[in-house]
């Protein structure tokens, strides 16, 4: 039987150094650990790979980062499951949500495929273009990617389906604040946000929906392959 193994990032290394030292050292809740620089030092890595670590490490709740005071134990017994648990209980968080919102956003695409007016076309074109400068700028696009996924529920032209999306729309944002603690883990998604909105423009249904299907498995698998 062949055994897959699972490639890991460096900054998933260094968060499970992070943890391991925590849990050496006996740390608790509120308990300081090393600087920046120190961490550096031992684990004998980038900065830009520990920050990752330690924005990970927050987003699964086992660390605060304070500017200018320092990093922190969050959780006294997180690290104990050494992040694992809640990673995973992460992956499967989302994919419940995702299953959710191929149904619910499907469903506003086949709509707004139908219904969009040339106004809200005018709008989703206005928001692409400031997702494409942002884009190549190399800021940061969640917010505006956001905002282009809500132009598509108020073009599809169905109050109560607006009304449904409004009630987990906090959960939606998830995908949008840095799951994991990355905020460009959906990066790859950027080319059919375009490709989406053509089929949509255009009154084309099923090309919206297949672009549509396209983006929703791409996120599915990143998720999973996380």
């Amino acid at each position: 039987m062949v055994r897959i193994i699972k490639k890991q990032h460096v900054h998933e290394l260094v968060s499970e150094e992070i943890i391991r030292y925590i849990a050496d050292k006996g740390l608790a809740e509120g308990d300081k650990l090393p600087s920046v620089d120190e961490l550096v030092r031992m684990f004998g890595v980038g900065r830009s790979s520990l920050r990752e670590a330690l924005r990970y490490l927050e987003a699964t709740e086992i660390v605060k980062v304070v500017n200018g005071k320092g990093i922190f134990v969050s959780d006294s017994g997180s690290y104990r499951y050494s992040g694992k648990v809640k990673i995973d209980n992460e992956k499967s968080f989302l994919l419940d949500i995702l299953d959710v919102r191929r149904a619910l956003e499907g469903k506003a695409v086949e709509l707004a495929a139908k219904r969009i007016t040339a106004g809200k076309i005018e709008e989703m074109k206005a928001c692409l273009a400031e997702y494409d400068e942002r884009k190549q700028k190399g800021l940061d696009t969640s917010a505006i990617d956001y905002v282009f996924h809500q132009h598509i529920y108020d073009a599809a032209g169905n109050p109560l389906l607006h009304s449904v999306y409004e009630s987990i729309s906090e959960l939606i944002k998830k995908f949008f604040s840095g799951p994991f603690g990355v905020k460009e883990l959906f990066d790859n998604t950027y080319p059919f946000h375009r490709t989406l909105f053509d089929g949509i423009a255009n009154h084309d249904c099923q090309h919206a929906l297949n672009e549509f299907n396209k983006m929703m498995d791409i996120i599915e698998e990143t998720i999973k392959d996380y």
